[in-house]
């Protein structure tokens, strides 16, 4: 039985915060397939491929327990997801995110486009 597209993203989402959690190679490039695109920034290029989306992601890696992350989903077909998000980092601001994950068949994201909103710290 295949899973349905809100089991899809919720699971996805969790591999996702594990590997940033740890910053492992291998939990990073599970997440995306082998030709997926990620877009970090409006005006950056996406990074192309998993190699290149592993080794951006380690370039620009946050430090184990430096953020928060909570979410929840806005939209979901069995194509894409809308998740919209709060990043916290205690010691220095918040972002408001909005996270576009499009999915092979296979539940790998084949693109993802991360929007963010910098917030001074309320805390």
């Amino acid at each position: 039985m295949s899973e349905s597209a809100s089991e899809r993203t919720a699971n996805w989402v969790a591999d996702y915060l594990g590997a940033w959690r740890s910053n492992d190679p291998d939990a990073i490039g599970r997440l995306f397939t082998d030709d997926a695109s990620y877009l970090t920034a409006p005006d950056a290029e996406p990074r192309r491929g998993r190699a290149e989306i592993v080794a951006g992601w380690i370039e620009d890696a946050d430090d184990p327990g430096a953020w928060s992350f909570d979410w929840h989903v806005v939209h979901e077909t069995s194509e894409i997801a809308l998740v919209q998000g709060r990043t916290e980092y205690p010691a220095e601001r918040d972002y408001l995110n909005l996270w576009v994950i499009r999915f092979a068949p296979d539940g790998r994201a084949s693109e993802f486009t991360e929007w963010y909103m910098p917030r001074d710290h309320e805390g």
